[in-house]
């Protein structure tokens, strides 16, 4: 049997975070994993290898707007050659993994893990027992119950496709499929067909549903045509290909079906009950310190029953890492804080948005007022050619920023701004002034038309 202060399982980038900044504060550190390709879901299958597909697909897109505007001649998008590039990146991943943890002396332990009790973990053949324990297992495609399933590939594997087929159905209307979509019209053959085929009324449920339908109007123009309340019963295979059936009676015939209709938290194996952790099917049930019900024991990341984002797990890593070496060295203990999360789509253009949607505020019955734009003329989307830029804020009465949505092709830095914004508590009067510097003209600087409505007067 083998001792540390802690053993974090899962290699991932919550958990990575949580071990070197533990072992930075002198404790002994093990992470145990059980893919062959250590690193996790967002460096090799997520965030950062459709970040490859995604650059080529905006080139593209801002070339289509600009044709007839200075632009003679869209590029061609050719994805065999965008797989080889983020295939160079993210083979190294698992290399770089363990060689990383190595050099700092935190141990790597390869096999499943099973907790054995709640101070020890069954790690392959290896047994170890540890002060504390980080579960950072990440998610997996979420099982879809109609028959034929097995015929869909995932995300993983739809960023491993050698070429993209001309007819493409995405199953389930999430992040997933809306950008994984986007990036099939622009890097595809030419005239492709593309379903997002949405079982609930509407595609993006957590998102603002005015600044959604925008989104899917803009996606139609892009050749991608979203579909909801559309309940799958089945798909066969046929000699011409995927057949989706569907409890209304319609079909829908593709050469591949993409499964994106979301993730669930993998626990698998893990023998929780052992070490006395509630879980549901949303997670592993965590407080603000990132504890489960055993207190030695944290959840952190997609596994745990939180928001399913990459920097949030980073965050919730040093928020767990905090709270240890606040019981094992004292120092201040952490909180996390989900308050201004932004999240972002990166569809072309891109739609982000930080805090509440219009249908939270009415459903918590609290007062705010709004400023909305769609099909924008501003001077910056004119030189684009862009006719689908939009945004919303919502603010308290007073004047405190509630929420932020925007559809621009620099979503990411708009809503960075507002998040920013939340977190210093600024009101819409502050923010205003503050943004009257920025550089001009440019996205950001838009932002005092977008919040002028808003302003005390």
């Amino acid at each position: 049997m083998e001792e540390y202060h802690v053993v974090v399982i899962g290699s991932g980038t919550a958990g990575q975070t949580a071990a070197y900044d533990l072992n930075e504060k002198g404790l002994r550190v093990a992470v145990v994993e059980r893919s062959d390709h250590p690193g996790g879901t967002c460096s090799q299958y997520g965030c950062q290898p459709k970040k490859w597909f995604y650059e080529a697909t905006e080139t593209i897109f801002r070339c289509r707007h600009l044709e007839g505007k200075g632009i003679a001649g869209i590029p061609r998008g050719v994805w065999p050659e965008v797989l080889r590039e983020k295939s160079r990146f993210t083979s190294a991943v698992p290399q770089r993994t363990v060689e990383g943890f190595q050099k700092a002396g935190i141990a790597f332990f390869r096999g499943e893990a099973r907790f054995k009790d709640s101070e020890t973990l069954q790690a392959g053949d290896t047994t170890l027992k540890a002060s504390f324990f980080l579960v950072a297992t990440g998610a997996r495609p979420m099982p879809l119950p109609f028959e034929g399933a097995e015929h869909m590939i995932t995300s993983s594997d739809f960023l491993e496709l050698e070429n993209l087929p001309p007819r493409m159905i995405f199953v389930g209307g999430g992040f997933i499929s809306f950008e994984f979509a986007h990036f099939a019209a622009r890097l595809g053959p030419p005239q492709m067909q593309i379903h997002i085929l949405e079982a609930a009324e509407r595609p993006l449920g957590p998102f603002d549903e005015e600044m959604v339908q925008l989104l899917v109007e803009a996606s139609r123009d892009e050749g991608i045509e979203v579909l909801s309340n559309v309940k799958i019963t089945s798909l066969e295979r046929k000699s011409s290909g995927i057949v989706v059936s569907t409890a209304s009676g319609e079909n829908f015939e593709g050469d591949l079906v993409v499964h994106g209709a979301g993730r669930v938290p993998d626990l698998d194996g893990l023998n929780l009950e052992a070490a006395g952790v509630n879980h549901s099917r949303r997670g592993i049930e965590v407080d603000a310190s990132m504890r489960t019900s055993n207190e030695r024991i944290f959840a952190l990341g997609d596994c745990a029953a939180t928001i399913q984002l990459a920097r949030v797990a980073d965050e919730e890593g040093h928020t767990a890492a905090a709270n240890i070496l606040a019981e094992l060295r004292g120092g201040r203990p952490a909180a996390m804080d989900y308050g201004a999360v932004p999240s972002m789509l990166f569809t072309c253009p891109q739609y982000g948005m930080v805090g509440k949607t219009e249908e939270n505020l009415r459903e918590e019955g609290m007062p705010y007022r709004k400023s909305f734009g769609k099909n924008l003329s501003w001077p910056t989307y004119q030189r684009l050619g862009m006719k689908h830029a939009a945004y919303k804020i919502l603010a308290a009465e007073d004047g405190k920023v509630l929420g932020a949505h925007i559809l621009s092709d620099n979503g990411c830095g708009l809503v960075t701004t507002f998040k920013l914004a939340m977190h210093q508590k600024m009101t819409v009067d502050e923010l205003y002034r503050a943004c009257i510097m920025t550089p001009y003209p440019s996205r950001e600087s838009d932002i005092i038309y977008m919040l002028k409505p808003l302003l005390s007067g």
